[in-house]
């Protein structure tokens, strides 16, 4: 099965992505992720089997048996690729403490002999996949506001014609 390891956003904060996202929708076009589906990838795994997900669950226990909340501060918007492959993301601080969580997840997920994307860490929340931006201003576009991340979790990706949707796997408290 395909999976990644992500942050999973406060109920506040996913509310307000899910507004910017709709500010944006109004003057950009592209396939927007949907409410209830933002997350911010920590590590993304690919194909696993099922001994490859124990030993991702054990990563997440290692790694948060001593982590608390992760602070969570935009960092304005970015974008992936070009043309009609643009992603576009909301960019959040790489604080010491994010970077940390990530990297003692990559040691443990690699300790464990499972191997992950190994692209540098750039923490962000996709907004839209196959996105058009509109030359000139976005508009007046309204962040969300800091908050915390308490939950990491390993996630099930399943593609579909309609776009990916997740199935929470297992989840650790930070």
């Amino acid at each position: 099965m395909r999976a990644f390891v992500a942050l999973e956003l406060p109920a506040g904060f996913s509310r307000e992505v899910s507004e910017l996202s709709r500010q944006l929708a109004a003057t950009c076009s592209g396939r927007f992720v949907p409410e209830g589906n933002h997350h911010l990838t920590l590590a993304f795994l690919g194909e696993l089997c099922e001994a490859e997900v124990r030993a991702a669950m054990a990563a997440l226990d290692e790694v948060s048996a001593n982590a608390g909340p992760v602070s969570l501060a935009v960092d304005g918007l970015g974008t992936f690729g070009g043309g009609a492959n643009r992603t576009l993301w909301l960019g959040i601080r790489l604080t010491d403490e994010l970077g940390s969580l990530a990297e003692r997840l990559r040691r443990a997920l690699a300790d464990r002999g499972l191997s992950f994307d190994e692209k540098p860490f750039l923490p962000h929340v996709t907004l839209a996949r196959r996105v058009r931006l509109p030359r000139g201003e976005l508009g007046d576009l309204v962040f969300p506001t800091s908050d915390e991340a308490r939950c990491v979790t390993l996630f099930r990706s399943i593609l579909s014609s309609e776009g990916a949707s997740y199935k929470s796997l297992y989840s650790v408290e930070l």
